[in-house]
């Protein structure tokens, strides 16, 4: 389980989503939301709980170097201040283009922390192919920002639009089990002080929606799978902030906007209650999707036709 550093507790345009498109989140508060994690204390908040990122960044990276190509150019898509790119190395690519809608966030770290070329572009990433020219890219990496998309499918297929026959798509994003902790606590207390419910934490997407997604978008050569990072934190309290000063507030459409102080309260208790551990601790789980699927290409190595094989498989067992 994962530790978070002790800490002592103290605009720019956009086009909007395509007509048709249902909007779940508030675009617009979560740059806001971005923009002031970022910049707050000079930034050495956002900093101390890069802790997070940073683990599924690294996770990522396993994957990605377990793909034995070097690639000119990456593009870092919902990149906040690079905790991909940073970890990129001139032998996987020459180049990382990083695409943020929150400017504090991209502009957070200087360029010194990179060890790659490194082009800052701040634009939103639900409009991908306002940046991008169709079949341009040979890969395209997105870590921990897919979830905050209104349009996930609409994403998806621009992303895949705007690589190369044969390009890659790896990404990571939060699954549906994430916060579940602290979900069913703030539910369960809100129930019980003013007799229903509001959401406070997002919906996510489940692991078989974005086998089904990625499919729908046209990728091939599909791989999906499940992890989970624990953080240990000594309350609630502690894990309602760090979330603040990850960017990570509520940004759904029509949240409150204000909780009860008694509300909270009872809603630490039941955590404590439902979820501490021997330590005295509370535990935050982070479920995280991680995916990777490729453009068509004539040059992939295609599946052989149904019943072209040449051995029985019960021979074989």
């Amino acid at each position: 389980m994962l530790r978070p550093p002790t800490l002592p507790r103290r605009s720019s345009s956009f086009e909007t989503p395509r007509v048709g498109v249902y909007k779940v989140f508030d675009r617009e508060a979560k740059r806001l939301q971005k923009d002031f994690a970022a910049r707050r204390d000079g930034g050495e908040r956002s900093r101390t709980v890069d802790y997070l990122r940073d683990e599924v960044a690294e996770r990522l990276m396993e994957r990605f170097l377990d793909i034995k190509r070097k690639f000119d150019t990456i593009i870092d898509l919902g990149c906040g201040p690079g905790h991909f790119s940073k970890l990129l190395e001139p032998n996987k690519t020459r180049k990382v283009v990083m695409i943020d809608s929150s400017r504090e966030s991209l502009y957070r770290d200087p360029d010194e922390e990179f060890d790659v070329e490194i082009e800052r572009i701040h634009a939103d990433e639900e409009s991908l192919l306002n940046i991008l020219p169709r079949q341009s890219q040979e890969a395209v990496v997105s870590c921990l920002s897919l979830h905050w998309i209104n349009d996930l499918p609409g994403v998806l297929v621009q992303v895949k639009e705007a690589l190369k026959p044969d390009g890659l798509f790896l990404g990571a994003m939060f699954g549906g089990d994430t916060l579940f902790e602290l979900r069913t606590a703030l539910q369960l207390a809100e129930l019980d002080r003013e007799g229903g419910i509001s959401p406070h934490v997002s919906p996510m997407t489940d692991t078989r929606d974005v086998s089904n997604l990625l499919g729908r978008a046209g990728f091939t050569l599909l791989t999906v799978d499940t992890d989970e990072v624990r953080v240990g934190y000594p309350s609630m309290w502690e894990l309602l902030e760090d979330l603040k000063d990850m960017g990570e507030g509520n940004a759904i459409f029509g949240r409150r906007h204000f909780i009860h102080r008694d509300t909270l309260a009872a809603a630490s208790a039941i955590y404590k209650e439902m979820h501490g551990t021997e330590d005295g601790t509370v535990p935050a789980t982070f479920q995280v999707i991680y995916m990777i699927g490729w453009k068509p290409s004539p040059t992939q190595r295609q599946p052989l036709e149904r019943g072209s094989a040449e051995m029985s498989l019960k021979d074989v067992l």
